[in-house]
């Protein structure tokens, strides 16, 4: 789960990091009045969309003079900003932080992610902020200096000044560095965090650090032990057939194809996805309807396809192994009833009770095709749809 940068610095702060202040505005009015309680001359007002490169798309407007603030809030909000995140369509402007003007005197990038192939929490650091950290990677990958920890062992102070003196920091700010990392550390422990990123950090001509960004991302699988990180979430970020599909236990994926797959088991989903492309076609989704799946489950994930526009086919790709085929092959049916499939619909089932399924769906009257191997079932609704 992502939450925007206003979020991300409130908890900063619960955790001892030193961030600008600032506050969140919803409208012109709201954003003056938030500048107006602002120590410094110079206002920053920033777009809070769940994308990185917001800076660039022209989401991010320096007020030299307070009272222009309500009128750059006018020219965001409602803006939809095209970044390299958001894809084509954009993403609506619907939120802002209008923050201090801070004194940069040099740039800094900061990380903390969890690597599954180390089974470590990964430092990342550079001197080069304010910058795509992938670029830096390609052209500068001297620049970044990378260091695992053992989430057994925990981070240690030691671990820090090492990178701190790699990356060449005054010694005025080591001392804050170290201790930053720890709070950085501790709160990507405590709130199950996946990824932790500010960029840039900044050193002010005080010599003191302050994160002037805050990307923060949560692995959905520990939310239900973080009541108050479940409450930052904003279904206005997400796509509403992915928010539909969660609050009925499906883990759907929007994609730009036009073959809407529902399968089971996330290897094999993948799986129905690559095998569609080898077929002359692109995937519209990924959908895992789970083992257990029920008519109930079926008939929803139908309805979800069927909500996207792109979809001009359906298939149906079934393991039974935890979950019998016939009991997918009746909620095939049973959603027939109540959802009109007026787009070809292709059904692969293989596993247990399969040549049940198979006679249940040659019976019913629906307008389908029956697939032996994954390969033929992918062949036909690409054929189907062309």
């Amino acid at each position: 789960m992502n939450i925007h940068e206003y979020q991300a610095k409130a908890l900063f702060a619960k955790y001892q990091i030193p961030v600008p202040n600032g506050k969140v505005a919803f409208n012109p009015q709201e954003a003056q009045a938030a500048a107006d309680t602002l120590a410094t001359p110079i206002t920053v007002v920033k777009a809070q969309i769940h994308a990185g490169g917001r800076g660039k798309a022209g989401g991010v407007k320096l007020a030299k003079n307070k009272s222009d603030v309500a009128s750059i809030a006018q020219e965001l909000l409602g803006k939809i900003l095209i970044t390299p995140q958001t894809g084509p369509q954009g993403k609506e402007v619907k939120k802002l932080l209008v923050e201090e003007g801070v004194d940069i005197a040099k740039e800094l990038y900061v990380s903390w992610v969890a690597d599954r192939g180390t089974a470590s929490i990964v430092l990342i650091a550079s001197t080069e902020g304010g910058m795509e950290i992938e670029e830096v990677a390609a052209h500068s990958p001297d620049k970044i200096v990378k260091l695992s920890v053992d989430p057994v062992i925990g981070y240690q102070a030691h671990q820090g000044r090492t990178v701190g003196f790699k990356l060449g920091l005054p010694k005025e700010v080591i001392g804050q560095w170290v201790a930053m990392l720890g709070n950085l550390y501790r709160l990507f422990i405590e709130k199950d965090a996946s990824q932790i990123e500010i960029n840039p950090l900044i050193i002010t001509k005080q010599n003191k650090l302050m994160a002037l960004d805050a990307k923060v991302n949560f692995d959905d699988n520990a939310l239900l032990r973080h009541e108050d990180i479940r409450a930052f979430r904003d279904l206005d970020e997400e796509d509403p057939l992915e928010t539909r599909a969660t609050a009925h236990g499906l883990n759907y994926v929007k994609l730009d194809g036009t073959i809407g797959c529902m399968v089971n088991g996330a290897g094999l989903a993948m799986a129905t996805m690559d095998v569609i492309k080898l077929a002359g076609a692109e995937p519209a989704n990924f959908l895992d309807v789970g083992g257990g799946a029920s008519k109930e489950t079926v008939k929803e994930a139908f309805q979800i396809l069927l909500s996207d526009p792109n979809v001009k086919g359906v298939f149906v790709n079934i393991f039974g192994g935890i979950v019998r085929c016939e009991r997918i092959a009746g909620g095939i049916i049973e959603a027939a009833k109540e959802v009109s499939i007026n787009v070809p619909l292709v059904v692969r089932l293989e596993g247990t009770n399969a040549k049940e399924a198979k006679q249940m769906l040659a019976e019913s009257g629906l307008n389908l095709t029956v697939a032996d191997t994954l390969w033929d079932g992918a062949q036909k609704i690409v054929a189907q749809v062309r």
